[in-house]
C-alpha cells in the first residue's frame, strides 16, 4: 500500500487517496479461505463415506466368503448323499432284477411240471382201460364191504352176548346188595346205644356182646376185645369222630372217621363170621363201647364151613 506524499516545495497540499484495494483483498481472501474450508470439508466427508462403504463392502466380502464356504460344504454333503443313493439304487436294482429272474424261473417250472403231468396222465389214459379199472375196483370195494360187514356182524354177536352177561351179572350185584342191607338193616335194629338198651340185647339171646373202654397209647397201642385186637388212632370229642384200626386174621381193618353208634361190621375167620363194633361214647383219646359176635357160630356163617374128611 502506498501513501503519496506532498513534494516539499509544492504549494498547494493534495488530499490522501483512500485504501480500497485493502479491504477487497481481505474479502476474497476470506472467500478463498471458506472455499478451502469447505473444500476440505468436503474432502473429509468424502473420505469417511468411501471408508465406511468400504469397511460395508469388506463385510459383505466376508459375508459372501462364508457363505460360499458353508455352499461349498453343503454341496460337498450333498455330492456324499447322492453318491450314497445311487450305490443303494444299485443294490436295489440288482436285488429287483435278481427277484424278476427267481420268478420267472419258477413260472417256466411250473409250466414244465405242469406239461410233464399232463403228459403222463394222457399216457395213462391211452394206455389203460377205464372201465377195467372201474369194475375192478368195484369187486374190491364189494369185497372190503362184505368183509367188513362179516366182522360187524361177529362184533355184535358178541357185544350182545357181553351185554347179556353183564345184565345176568348186575342181577346177581344186586340180589347181594339187597341181602347185603337186608343184613345190616336187621343188625343196625340191634344197636344198643346205652348200657340199658345192651342189657336188653344180651336177654334176647341172640349175640355176645363184650364191653371194652380203649385209650389211645402210643407204648401199648393194641388192645385186646374177644379175639381180636383194636388200636385208637385220633379222637374228635366235639364232633363225636375217631379213627381206629381192627386187627384180625392177620389183616389190618382201617376205620376213619366214624361216629358215635355208628355200627363197624366186619367178617371173621374161615366161616366169615359177622363181627360188629359200635363205640357209644368218644372223649378225648378214649373211645367206649362193645363188640358183638354171633352166639351160634355154625348158623351163623356167612357160608358153609368145610370140614376136612375124617379118617
Amino acid at each position: 500500500m502506498f501513501s503519496l506524499k506532498p513534494k516539499e516545495g509544492a504549494g498547494t497540499p493534495v488530499a490522501p487517496v483512500p485504501q480500497q484495494g485493502s479491504s477487497t483483498m481481505k474479502f476474497a481472501l476470506a472467500i478463498g479461505a471458506v472455499a478451502i474450508l469447505a473444500l476440505g470439508f468436503n474432502a473429509y466427508s468424502t473420505r469417511v463415506a468411501l471408508e465406511d462403504r468400504i469397511k460395508v463392502l469388506e463385510h459383505m466380502t466376508e459375508k459372501n466368503d462364508d457363505n460360499l464356504t458353508k455352499l461349498q460344504k453343503d454341496a460337498t454333503a450333498m455330492a456324499s448323499d447322492i453318491q450314497v443313493v445311487g450305490k443303494k439304487l444299485g443294490v436295489t436294482a440288482q436285488e429287483l432284477d435278481a427277484s424278476r429272474k427267481y420268478a420267472e424261473k419258477i413260472r417256466k417250472d411250473q409250466e414244465q411240471e405242469k406239461q410233464q403231468l399232463a403228459s403222463e396222465l394222457a399216457t395213462k389214459a391211452s394206455s389203460t382201460d377205464v372201465a377195467a379199472v372201474a369194475k375192478e375196483t368195484s369187486n374190491k370195494l364189494a369185497e372190503v364191504q362184505q368183509d367188513a360187514n362179516s366182522k360187524i356182524g361177529n362184533v355184535s354177536g358178541e357185544v350182545k352176548a357181553v351185554a347179556t352177561k353183564l345184565d345176568a351179572t348186575n342181577s346177581d350185584l344186586a340180589a347181594s346188595r339187597r341181602d347185603i342191607t337186608d343184613v345190616r338193616t336187621t343188625l343196625s335194629q340191634q344197636i344198643a346205644r346205652n348200657a340199658n338198651e345192651l342189657s336188653d340185647l344180651r336177654k334176647k339171646g341172640e349175640r355176645d356182646f363184650f364191653e371194652f373202654d380203649i385209650k389211645k397209647d402210643k407204648k401199648h397201642p393194641l388192645a385186646r376185645v374177644a379175639d381180636i385186637q383194636m388200636e385208637l388212632k385220633d379222637t374228635d370229642n366235639k364232633r363225636q369222630k375217631y379213627n381206629i384200626v381192627i386187627h384180625v386174621d392177620d389183616a389190618k381193618l382201617e376205620k376213619k372217621d366214624r361216629t358215635a353208634n355208628e355200627p363197624i361190621q366186619f367178617l371173621v375167620g374161615r366161616d366169615k363170621l359177622r363181627y360188629e363194633v359200635v363205640v357209644n361214647v368218644v372223649d378225648k383219646d378214649r373211645i367206649r363201647g362193645y363188640l358183638s359176635t354171633p352166639k351160634d357160630k355154625v348158623l351163623a356163617a356167612e357160608r358153609p364151613a368145610f370140614r376136612p374128611p375124617e379118617k
